[in-house]
């Protein structure tokens, strides 16, 4: 019913900058917080980046001063910006979204979407 596609991922040298995004298309009545997540090789996928449907952010301290979260509400897509990239930033990017639906019992409920991932790599 819903579904979040990422794109914009890519190899990048250390330093660079790259912008993600994702849509989230379907029979959305609305979004309530969307984020973006990371896994890299051999570790648990972790919070990156996340913002409410108010517009307020939160980031993994790792990431604070160098990612900017943001998203436009009209086009149901969340966006991150981000800057001065380390290789320890190289993981699969996912995108989640937290979805109001109208479900097939006429009820509305909160479900929560992931994306298919997309893979940064920052490297020389």
């Amino acid at each position: 019913q819903v579904q979040l596609v990422e794109s914009g991922g890519g190899l990048v040298q250390p330093g660079g900058s790259l912008r993600l995004s994702c849509a989230a298309s379907g029979r959305i009545l609305s979004i309530n917080a969307m984020g973006w997540y990371r896994q890299a090789p051999g570790k648990q996928r972790e919070l990156v980046a996340k913002i409410t449907g108010g517009g307020s952010t939160n980031y993994a301290d790792s990431v604070k001063g160098r990612f900017t979260i943001s998203r436009d509400n009209a086009k149901n897509t969340v966006y991150l910006h981000m800057n001065s990239l380390k290789p320890e930033d190289t993981a699969v990017y996912y995108c989640n979204a937290d979805v109001r639906v109208l479900a097939a019992d006429r009820h509305l409920r909160d479900y929560d979407y992931w994306g298919q991932g997309t893979q940064v790599t920052v490297s020389s």
